[in-house]
């Protein structure tokens, strides 16, 4: 046996144990961020440039970003899905025949479950909801009826909270790679105590939980403001690689 080939043999064993090794220490393989396509879908009664931070933290990053703006207090859900989401989407990347992931805020995150139920999106890839009210919300159940809230959020806000008529109750668990992220700090006290638990200051955490979720994180911010808050920002970006949230000492 030559010496080049002893040394490759004794290189290949090496690199073998070194996979084995990573194998087994849980190491997590990325998905490449370079033309991978993100969709941003922003909360009730808020536009597109409430995700604008967190859609330029994509873009540095190197993910392809559509940040679609719909009239959130004009329709109901399955309304804004269907006639104004789903063509801007679309009209935005030029087809749904490639993987798409989703950041949401709020009711945005209700929007991609309706899509994913309804198989309105063939490839649902990697989806971060940012305090969504996944199990509705206890502000609803008091205000709804009232008219000021359905001036202010129309027909979809409705939709939002936990008895009967509960869209998010009636939608189906998860069936696509989600992470969700949700805060614990309130910036209006008179919402708080119609909820129970701790709250965001619109969902409670526990109702930000949906069946079948990858992974679950609390911050420490406000409903309005989590998409802005810089740790959900590098959270939201290390999920859509990969597939969990950054826990200390990874």
């Amino acid at each position: 046996m030559t010496l080049i080939s002893l040394s490759w043999k004794i290189k290949t064993k090496y690199l073998i144990i070194g996979c084995m090794v990573c194998a087994g220490s849980g190491f997590i393989q990325p998905a490449m961020a370079e033309n991978r396509k993100v969709v941003l879908l922003h909360g009730l009664a808020r536009s597109s440039t409430s995700m604008n931070k967190l859609e330029n933290a994509l873009q540095n990053k190197g993910f392809i970003t559509c940040n679609i703006d719909y009239p959130s207090t004009k329709h109901s859900v399955e309304i804004l899905a269907q006639e104004h989401i789903l063509p801007k989407i679309i009209d935005c990347l030029g087809s749904l025949g490639m993987p798409i992931c989703f950041v949401t805020h709020s009711m945005g995150g209700i929007v991609v479950r309706y899509l994913a139920e309804h198989a309105l999106i063939p490839h649902i890839d990697r989806v971060v909801m940012l305090s969504p009210p996944n199990k509705g919300s206890q502000v609803v159940d008091r205000l709804g009826k009232t008219w000021l809230f359905k001036l202010v959020n129309g027909p979809a806000g409705r939709q939002l909270g936990t008895n009967s008529e509960s869209l998010p109750l009636k939608l189906k668990p998860a069936n696509f790679e989600v992470g969700i992220i949700t805060g614990s700090r309130s910036i209006n006290l008179i919402f708080s105590l119609m909820i129970k638990g701790k709250d965001d200051g619109k969902v409670s955490i526990e109702n930000a939980k949906l069946k079948g979720m990858k992974d679950f994180m609390v911050l420490p911010s406000s409903h309005p403001f989590i998409m802005k808050n810089n740790t959900a920002i590098e959270q939201t970006i290390f999920f859509l690689n990969y597939g969990v949230f950054q826990k200390k000492g990874m």
